[in-house]
């Protein structure tokens, strides 16, 4: 079985990084999709996505004080 070209180039994932930043998002995470679309994700690295509502907030507080993850 022969390998699929990639659909996506290094390049194309650092320009993307790099408009997002200077666009003034904070980059949490960056996903590549199957088809090679690229998925800039908001937020702190490692932590929650900064479109939380007050639900998600009080949740992950509630989490952080009961030890569960």
């Amino acid at each position: 079985m022969s390998r699929r070209p990639s659909t996506f180039r290094e390049c194309d994932v650092r320009r993307a990084i790099k408009a997002a930043a200077s666009a003034g998002i904070e980059i949490g995470a960056v996903e590549i999709g199957v088809r090679g679309e690229i998925r800039i994700v908001a937020g702190k690295p490692g932590g929650q996505p900064s479109g939380m509502d007050e639900l998600d907030r009080e949740l992950a507080a509630f989490e952080g004080r009961h030890g569960q993850t």
